[in-house]
């Protein structure tokens, strides 16, 4: 969520137009998607959102067992909560236009497909719940290979694939960038297999025992992840067999690094800066996203230009996104001193 108000700020952006080559490849390589095949570390952050919901689903569930929430309660809670993911998702891209659309790309929207299928299946055992997320990668993978429909019966080309077809069954368009809605059904696997890793992180075993299956699992997805990729291209816009399973092994790595960290060496507070942001995600989230960011940057932005532009505009502009970022952050920090966390 820190990055992704980043993005908001602008910064990456300034920081690609600095008119270094080196810093804009880097920059292109960190904070940009790829433009098709390939993988990029922005590709991971998505995935990484998707499956950190799911490690919270079996937590989140025992805290509201424990506050006396009976079975019922807590399944329209469920019910109610991934409705409101998919209206937001989809409000994101109503707004504006001159007539109402209806595109279910956005993180939000397929989160509620995600997290819906992992709630239903939290109490299934962890095999049942990684067999689930490879059959629905598996179910992809063979709709992109075999849909029968021409002009759109090229796998892994953009626009020409199942996934463009689905977009056009149900916004009556393709998206821009070639982003896929029916990535929701692949894209599963990762909430699936972060509800296991949060069963896992829940038992009553050893930290180091913890840590060993997490890397082992992430080695394991890595592995089919480089094999697959040798007749699968990867693709995140399409979300195909080698995305999922190369950026799920990074997710596991990920959250072994976070647990070694805040778990096992104890620096939980050397990491407020972060979470302050991660407590309020979805404000923020949406926040930035209907114009938050653009209200600090036309406040700051005069007084950077005033001040620095005469004698570098990229300096004050790159001066205005740490302010815009900062801006940010304080809001989710004055949400935090107040003790206001925004939920559904």
């Amino acid at each position: 969520m820190f990055l992704l108000i980043a993005e908001f700020a602008h910064l990456f952006e300034v920081l690609t137009n600095s008119g270094n080559e080196k810093l804009t490849a880097i920059m292109d390589f960190l904070f940009h998607h790829a433009q098709w095949e390939g993988l990029h570390f922005w590709d991971l952050v998505q995935p990484f959102f998707m499956f950190i919901v799911g490690v919270s689903i079996p937590f989140s569930y025992a805290n509201r067992k424990k506050k006396g929430a009976n079975e019922a309660q807590i399944r329209n809670h469920a019910f109610r909560r991934a409705f409101l993911l998919l209206f937001f998702g989809w409000a994101l891209y109503c707004i504006g236009p001159e007539k109402i659309v209806f595109q279910f790309d956005n993180v939000l929207a397929q989160l509620s497909f995600t997290y819906l299928i992992s709630f239903l299946l939290l109490k299934q055992a962890s095999t049942v719940q990684i067999m689930v997320g490879f059959i629905c990668i598996l179910i992809s993978d063979l709709l992109y290979r075999f849909f029968p429909i021409v002009g759109y019966d090229q796998a892994f080309v953009a626009g020409e694939n199942f996934g463009a077809w689905f977009n056009i069954l149900i916004s009556g368009y393709e998206y821009g960038g070639h982003w896929a809605a029916f990535n929701a059904l692949p894209t599963a696997a990762h909430t699936l297999w972060g509800v296991v890793a949060g069963k896992w992180l829940m038992e009553n075993s050893k930290q180091s025992e913890k840590i060993k299956r997490l890397v082992i699992t992430a080695v394991v997805l890595l592995a089919l992840g480089f094999i697959t990729s040798i007749f699968t291209p990867v693709i995140k816009r399409i979300s195909t067999t080698s995305f999922v399973l190369l950026s799920g092994g990074w997710t596991f790595l990920a959250l072994t690094l976070c647990y070694w960290l805040i778990d096992v060496k104890q620096i939980i507070k050397k990491t407020f800066v972060f979470r302050i942001v991660g407590v309020n995600p979805l404000f923020i989230y949406l926040f930035a996203s209907l114009g938050g960011g653009g209200l600090f940057l036309k406040v700051i932005r005069p007084f950077s230009n005033s001040f620095i532009g005469g004698f570098s505009p990229w300096l004050a502009d790159l001066t205005s996104g740490f302010v815009v970022l900062f801006g940010l952050w304080y809001v989710c920090y004055w949400l935090f001193k107040k003790q206001i966390f925004i939920k559904i």
